[in-house]
């Protein structure tokens, strides 16, 4: 391309869903798959989508993998179409939240007769196994990778095409069961949803969304080519478009050092001295969460496309991620009540949300091994990839010796697709990017 001629991000990503639009309506395949990146807009396409199908008169289902997403789903079609019904194909103990409760289009039932046939129902994938009877020209699954394929494969007789969108750099999904017995057989239910889709399909369309309008300038890069190294994406913004200051000032300690690196480049690594600790390591735990303090103490300002004169970065505006959930109970703890807005979570729990700043405890802090839990690139993806300003991570010194003293060992199995990106490449690059911020 032309220098001067590169295409704006707002073309280049309607180009890929007109074209994703375009083939739904064709009805020449039975399936379409949209792979993207984080913060590129899946719900945008799928409520899109869904409400296209709906206008052109073909009842449809989305099946959504958690009832957070599912009730998200609602509150964003209902407000694209207020004149569209939909239906919450929920469990009978559930409780509407508000973003339900607030459209009176949308109407609650375990059962999909006791719904009134609206134009879409929406219900979660668990949900939609337990339906036996009835059938949709049209089903859109969300958050396809990281659905299971035996779930698809409980669903897939209640519609004749699908749109199955999702991150295929995200976590796979997981089971709390030995699968090794179906290690290789091409409908091994461990593996993700489309990925058995695509080997029983080979000659599906799959279109790739080319912008994420979440991640900054300074980390769609760096997030691209550590765990999108094969199909890469941009940011949809550029590098003056947004910015984070303070308007209090700090005691200038090594706290002060990293929120101030993030604000300025994107990155900081908050390095703790090398040694071995338990999983709930105090003194990581407590960098976290008074990281996360210091942001609010300094008075954060984001400004960004949304906020051009700037927005204050209230508690809810930050979160603190980590591997697990104990981790995640220690650093709620040295938060406290100056903390209570801040979202701590794991990083499955933290998969398709969104913050201005992220501090992360990286998986592999104070670890005598690299595990393949810990070494799972979709769990570092996930982390590093929520935000829309900074990210931070808390981290022992070691990390790298530990990576070169823990080769990838996993098993090498037939007929099963090699995963890329490798975990121990992607925590490589990642380090290498924060060691020369």
């Amino acid at each position: 391309m032309l220098a001067g001629l590169e295409v704006p991000p707002a073309v280049e990503a309607e180009r890929v869903i007109t074209a994703v639009l375009a083939d739904l309506r064709s009805g020449q395949h039975r399936g379409v798959v949209v792979d993207s990146p984080p913060g590129a807009g899946k719900s945008t396409l799928v409520v899109r989508a869904a409400v296209e199908l709906a206008a052109a008169g073909e009842p449809l289902i989305i099946i959504a993998q958690t009832n957070e997403q599912v009730d998200d789903l609602i509150d964003r079609l209902a407000r694209k179409a207020p004149e569209l019904r939909i239906g919450r194909l929920s469990a009978t103990d559930y409780q509407p939240s508000a973003r339900v409760k607030d459209h009176e289009t949308v109407k609650v039932a375990a059962k999909v007769a006791d719904l009134g046939g609206p134009a879409v129902i929406i219900g979660t994938a668990a949900k939609w196994a337990t339906v036996t009877e009835g059938s949709w020209p049209w089903a859109i699954v969300d958050e396809a990778y990281q659905m299971r394929s035996d779930a698809l494969l409980r669903v897939a007789g209640r519609f004749e095409r699908a749109l199955f969108v999702g991150d295929p750099g995200q976590l796979d999904p997981f089971s709390t069961v030995e699968t090794v017995r179906w290690t290789g057989l091409t409908w091994d239910p461990m593996q993700a949803a489309v990925a058995v889709l695509l080997r029983h399909n080979p000659d599906l369309p799959v279109y790739r969304l080319p912008v994420s309008w979440r991640l900054p300038a300074s980390a769609a890069p760096v997030v691209a080519a550590a765990f999108y190294p094969f199909t890469g994406f941009r940011a949809g913004t550029g590098a003056g478009d947004r910015a984070l200051s303070f308007t209090e000032p700090g005691p200038g300690d090594a706290l002060d050092a990293a929120v101030e690196l993030a604000a300025t480049t994107g990155w900081a690594l908050h390095e703790l001295p090398a040694r071995h600790t338990l999983r709930t390591d105090t003194e990581a735990a407590s960098a976290c969460a008074a990281l996360a303090l210091r942001v609010l103490q300094r008075g954060a300002v984001a400004v960004s496309e949304h906020a051009p004169a700037g927005a204050p970065v209230t508690a809810d505006r930050i979160a603190v991620g980590a591997a697990h959930r104990d981790q995640v109970a220690a650093i709620r703890a040295h938060l406290g009540a100056a903390g209570a807005g801040v979202t701590v979570d794991t990083a499955n729990r933290l998969q398709g949300r969104e913050y201005d700043v992220t501090i992360v405890l990286h998986p592999l802090s104070g670890r005598r091994d690299a595990t393949a839990f810990h070494l799972e690139s979709g769990r570092l993806c996930v982390l590093t990839s929520r935000h829309r300003h900074a990210c931070i991570v808390v981290a022992r010194a070691g990390i790298g010796q530990l990576l070169d003293a823990h080769p990838s060992t996993e098993s090498v199995h037939l007929d099963v697709p090699v995963k890329f990106p490798d975990g121990w490449v992607a925590n490589q690059t990642m380090l290498t990017h924060l060691g020369a911020t």
